[in-house]
């Protein structure tokens, strides 16, 4: 099943623990001591929807006081903002996928090799991820583990497991994302401002 179809059939627990969870992996490394996970808020509110509204509202708040001003950041603040505070399916499947291909575009800009770049995200997520490079391939990959977990606990007695699993693939595709942007800088700083692979 495509990421497209998983996203379709996804229920409101399946689909906000999928938004949060992109959100949450393209988040860089918090500067000057700034809180290390600012979502951390919301995955509790996912299984239920349980004071959805307010956590997000909690969330926002430690991502705006965040001191990292970089265009990431800000583009996560931007869909954020955006989250529909009903916890109903609709208007979270719209939010959901738009924070899926907020987290494939930061894969491919962050990607080397660069893969097939005349695809787009949205491509890649109805056939596949032929093509792309490795952390596209990755993030395609964890996404749809994410919501294929979350659909297979739903509604059942452990069903929170699902969103625990989310989250542990959530924060393995942080660390990912967070030592290839590591790197990079560390290549620029050595290079004298010149791109690293």
């Amino acid at each position: 099943m495509s990421l497209l179809e998983l996203i379709a059939r996804a229920d409101e627990r399946g689909l906000a623990a999928s938004g949060v969870a992109c959100l949450d992996r393209c988040l860089p490394e918090p500067e000057d001591g700034g809180e290390p996970e600012p979502l951390r808020p919301l995955w509790a509110g996912c299984e239920s929807g349980a004071e959805w509204a307010a956590r997000l509202d909690t969330a926002h708040t430690a991502l705006e006081s965040a001191a990292a001003t970089d265009a990431t950041t800000a583009r996560v603040r931007g869909l954020l903002g955006s989250a529909p505070r009903d916890f109903t399916a609709e208007p979270l499947r719209a939010w959901a996928d738009a924070c899926s291909l907020l987290a494939l575009d930061i894969h491919r800009e962050s990607d080397f090799p660069a893969g097939d770049t005349a695809r787009t995200s949205g491509s890649r997520r109805a056939d596949g991820a032929s093509g792309g490079g490795p952390l596209v391939t990755g993030e395609l990959r964890r996404q749809a583990e994410i919501l294929e977990s979350l659909a297979d606990t739903a509604g059942t007695p452990g069903g929170a497991t699902g969103v625990r699993r989310a989250l542990d693939l959530s924060t393995e595709g942080r660390r990912v994302l967070r030592a290839v942007m590591s790197r990079r800088a560390r290549g620029r700083g050595r290079s004298g401002g010149a791109p690293s692979p």
